[in-house]
């Protein structure tokens, strides 16, 4: 389940051309995992939480380079108990997804950043997830030191493999958005 919302964050250095330095702490990145087969009725979608773990920004350039530990990504799922928080989680950082110890991190690397009008951007770029590189775009909407967007990527372009239980009764869908709301300093 995976990453993200780096992208966002080549927005905020275009709208705060002087010194904008991303709060991580402030920023959220959701990544919106669901299921489906025959008892998905019986299952829940997934929300993770994966924090920033660095951004630099270069104001020059108009670039920016985002950092996810994929040990820090987080199982949020409401409503659920935190056991079953928990048993989701050891999968999602099991080798058979996000394999921590071979793949410690996921980064964005901006390649462009062109504005459509004054509060949107087109911001392109290499997603790097799971040892495989690809280029993306974001699209990605700024105002007051704030950049928000989502975009959906699949799992299986990055080499990841949609975990199935019940022999595929249920399995999460290859496809997965990722939420991004990046807040400058």
């Amino acid at each position: 389940m995976r990453t993200f919302a780096l992208l966002a964050l080549a927005l905020a250095l275009i709208e705060n051309s002087a010194a904008a330095e991303v709060d991580t702490a402030a920023s959220k990145v959701l990544v919106h995992v669901e299921k489906s087969g025959l008892f998905a009725a019986f299952a829940h979608n997934h929300v993770i939480a994966a924090p920033l773990a660095s951004a630099n920004l270069d104001m020059q350039k108009k670039t920016v380079e985002v950092r996810f530990r994929t040990q820090d990504m987080k199982v949020l799922d409401p409503g659920t108990r935190e056991s079953e928080r928990a048993e989701i989680e050891e999968t999602m950082k099991s080798d058979k997804v996000l394999d921590p110890a071979q793949f410690p991190e996921i980064t964005f690397a901006s390649t462009s950043a062109e504005g459509t009008d004054p509060k949107h951007f087109v911001v392109r770029g290499n997603l790097s997830l799971h040892g495989v590189t690809k280029p993306i775009e974001l699209k990605v909407s700024c105002s007051e030191g704030r950049c928000s967007g989502k975009f959906t990527l699949k799992q299986t372009e990055f080499g990841i493999t949609p975990v199935k239980i019940a022999g595929g009764a249920v399995r999460v869908k290859d496809p997965i958005e990722i939420e991004f709301d990046i807040v400058t300093k």
